[in-house]
């Protein structure tokens, strides 16, 4: 401790305000306890800054591009589209990333959340020193806190991030729609920024280290995306090892093998995205004691409690899948046992995971090769989109909806979906299986028409034998 610096008291702490860190303070604070958040950043942290919301402006734009493009079926012929894409980015960054982030910043202030702009360090287990710049910053004693500091893209020393070679921030924030592009990584963020550039007409390769793009969804599941970039002339090498890279002022060249020969590809940029890693090296956690696991990832039980019983650490900073609604899950869950709830405990099992591809991907629960790992006897029904009233109309009939239930009971065990809305709707499924529904029970319920929620219907239909529209 500083000399002349007198500690102050805090009861619960929250570090860090992106999507677990801002939930937790509030919740916290809904439950009777005087909550600090600090945050070095912006207020919204990486979801809304840098990550899940700004990513998905683009891909709404993009999207609008290519149907401007391509709308003749319809009957709508346009003579020549345009883009300004530094006003697209102006419109990404003022109206939705400024709006939200302003939005977080109301609610916590409406809670009654104190804010504190600056960077946090432990100290031991129940004191940390909070810096507001270089010189100045104050030491305070908790009774409880919560770390939710994210994640940040992992930097590959082959790869030194510069001017042409950039991390998926620098591929969110290009003042330019580049003309070609190279993606390192086929995961879910790779993936989908190389579909929002794609879409705005630029040439894209992705290589991919493993056997296909997206390997944590099902193949048949991935085979609709990898058949939209091939309409889009998007280049995808699979087996691929990136070894080296080479900077001019004006392209990017990657050296990469693939099945043994050596490749080299020239672009305008190279966008890095190989996987994010948790901001736990440099807050202190060995001063207090903290264990994390190889990967710096912090170890808690099912309440999100560290070993230390008074800390508690939520999102990408704990195992498990890095989901911005994990970690609001996981903060609500920690916020209660902190204000007394006994009970309250994280299950997983109902946690949905997605990716805005074209077409979108969706999935909740088991596959039908997890349950059946788990000692289930299952059927699997799967909805084509293209029996869908909806779907039709939209004229985006790719797709399925897939229901895995147990073979006896009819009751729900996962789902995937692999199509127009499937974002929007998983979530049903993902309540049915919290709530140890049936298949019968989605058939009683009353869906709306024409509505593309009606093909959940229709696959449960088809899960007990009486299937109308197939």
């Amino acid at each position: 401790m500083v000399v002349g610096d007198f500690a102050e008291e805090l009861e619960t702490v929250v570090i860090g305000s992106g999507p677990g860190g801002y939930v937790a303070a509030i919740r916290a604070a809904q439950l009777g306890q005087k909550v600090a958040i600090i945050e070095r950043g912006e207020i919204g942290g990486a979801c809304l800054n840098v990550g899940c919301i700004p990513s998905k402006a683009l891909i709404h734009a993009s999207h609008k591009y290519q149907t401007s493009l391509d709308s003749k079926i319809l009957g709508i012929h346009t003579k020549e589209t345009t883009v300004n894409f530094k006003e697209t980015q102006a419109w990404k960054n003022k109206e939705v990333v400024v709006t939200l982030t302003k939005g977080v910043e109301m609610l916590l202030k409406k809670n009654k959340v104190e804010i504190m702009k600056g960077e946090a360090h432990f100290i031991d287990n129940e004191t940390l020193r909070v810096m507001y710049d270089d010189e100045s910053g104050q030491t305070y004693n908790f009774k409880h806190a919560i770390i939710a500091t994210g994640s940040r893209p992992i930097e590959i020393e082959s790869f030194k991030f510069g001017k042409r070679v950039i991390d998926s921030t620098g591929a969110l924030n290009l003042t330019e729609i580049p003309k070609k592009l190279t993606v390192i990584g086929g995961g879910y963020i790779g993936v989908e920024l190389a579909g929002v550039y794609a879409n705005f007409g630029t040439e894209v390769t992705i290589l991919e280290g493993s056997e296909q793009i997206l390997p944590g969804f099902e193949k048949d599941m991935v085979k609709l995306v990898v058949d939209a970039f091939k309409a889009k002339n998007v280049s995808i090498v699979t087996n691929a090892m990136a070894k080296s890279v080479k900077q001019t002022d004006k392209k990017a060249t990657v050296t990469y093998d693939a099945g043994g020969q050596e490749e080299a590809i020239d672009a305008d940029y190279v966008l890095v995205s190989v996987g994010r890693k948790p901001n736990t090296d440099d807050i202190g956690l060995e001063l207090a004691g903290i264990k994390t696991n190889d990967k710096g990832l912090i170890e808690v039980d099912e309440q999100g409690r560290t070993n230390k019983k008074n800390i508690f650490a939520i999102g990408d900073v704990v195992p498990g899948a890095a989901l911005a609604h994990k970690a609001s899950y996981e903060a609500k869950v920690a916020a209660e046992v902190i204000s007394g709830s006994k009970g309250a405990a994280v299950d997983y099992l109902a946690m949905p995971a997605i990716c805005f591809t074209d077409p979108e991907l969706a999935t909740v629960g088991y596959t039908k090769k997890e349950a059946k790992e788990h000692g289930y006897d299952v059927k699997e029904s799967k909805f084509p989109l293209a029996g869908n009233g909806r779907a039709l109309s939209l004229n985006q009939t790719e797709g399925f909806v897939r229901l895995i239930t147990e073979k006896e009971s009819g009751t729900l065990l996962g789902a995937q979906i692999a199509g127009v809305s499937a974002s929007d709707m998983i979530a049903e499924i993902g309540l049915a299986i919290e709530n140890g529904l049936t298949a019968e029970d989605v058939t009683l319920t009353i869906h709306s028409h024409p509505s593309m929620a009606e093909s959940v219907m229709d696959a449960a239909e088809l899960a007990l034998g009486q299937p109308i529209h197939i």
